[in-house]
């Protein structure tokens, strides 16, 4: 890594740790608990405003349940494959599987939650910034968000404004995998309904 790469992934690093707290809907409290790191230093890790050392990093890296490389964004060393690696989130009996490296703009992930598990943590529902679009693979899905509550099967989609207390859980008898997008600034999804033949496909008849 040269000194330009170096600087870009030091750079980066306060928003990557915000983004990974609030898409798994912990506070910095809740974080400082986990690592034993103060929530006002986790604050101006995130805000850049504290410089990144190994035995802050490491704790994290074990709160996130990510390699280090991951958690800093390192790029790849010589090796051009993307490795996404499934994460136990601490706290919750769900998987999760990244599908996409970056950390500015919305997430993707794919989700496996067993029979009877939930993403509501031991003070029940969270709520945090961002707007959540969900979409069942497999199973039953029960959304709660504020007072409404909706069960998806497979096939069935729903978006929420995380700023409302929600959770995830397994409404079925077997697991349930479902995919989401995530927008810590409260980026939605624009649906296109309708389409233009292109000229090169409008055949005479």
């Amino acid at each position: 890594m040269n000194h330009d790469e170096l600087e870009d992934v030091l750079r980066s690093v306060g928003g990557r740790l915000r983004a990974l707290r609030q898409q798994r809907g912990a506070t910095l409290d809740a974080i400082s608990e986990r690592t034993g790191i103060s929530a006002s230093t986790l604050s101006r890790l995130e805000s850049g405003q504290r410089k990144y050392t190994l035995d802050l990093l490491l704790p994290l890296s074990e709160a996130y349940g990510l390699p280090l490389d991951e958690l800093v964004g390192a790029p790849p060393g010589g090796d051009p494959r993307i490795h996404l690696r499934p994460v136990a989130v601490s706290g919750q009996d769900q998987m999760v599987l990244p599908l996409v490296r970056h950390y500015g703009g919305p997430h993707a992930h794919k989700h496996v939650l067993p029979t009877g598990a939930t993403t509501a943590s031991g003070h029940g529902l969270h709520a945090h910034r961002g707007h959540s679009w969900v979409y069942v693979l497999h199973g039953r899905l029960r959304v709660t968000a504020g007072t409404r509550q909706v069960v998806l099967a497979a096939g069935e989609a729903t978006e929420f404004d995380t700023r409302k207390p929600h959770a995830l859980g397994n409404a079925g008898e077997q697991p349930v995998e479902f995919l989401s997008l995530f927008g810590a600034q409260g980026e939605r999804m624009r649906v296109v309904t309708s389409w233009e033949e292109s000229p090169a496909e409008n055949h005479a008849e």
